[in-house]
């Protein structure tokens, strides 16, 4: 738990938070991946902040964009 979300840590490093709130759930990752991965995020119509992606139950993130996210958050941290 960091930031009072349940997430995934490599070590110090904290490579993927999330969280769920009434109308929307949000994946954090290093503000570096959500940049590699803009036009993506994009594409689907989904709603990104400069360290999270915004989703919702009735249009949900995809796992391949989870994967792509988390592991060039990994990446952008070193890991």
């Amino acid at each position: 738990m960091k930031y009072d979300m349940p997430g995934f840590q490599v070590g110090e490093a904290i490579i993927a938070g999330y969280a769920a709130f009434s109308k929307q759930c949000g994946l954090y990752v290093d503000p570096a991946a959500i940049a590699a991965h803009a036009d993506e995020i994009a594409s689907l119509k989904l709603k990104a902040t400069k360290t999270g992606v915004t989703f919702s139950v009735s249009h949900p993130i995809t796992a391949e964009l989870v994967h792509k996210l988390a592991v060039s958050s990994r990446s952008k941290k070193g890991l």
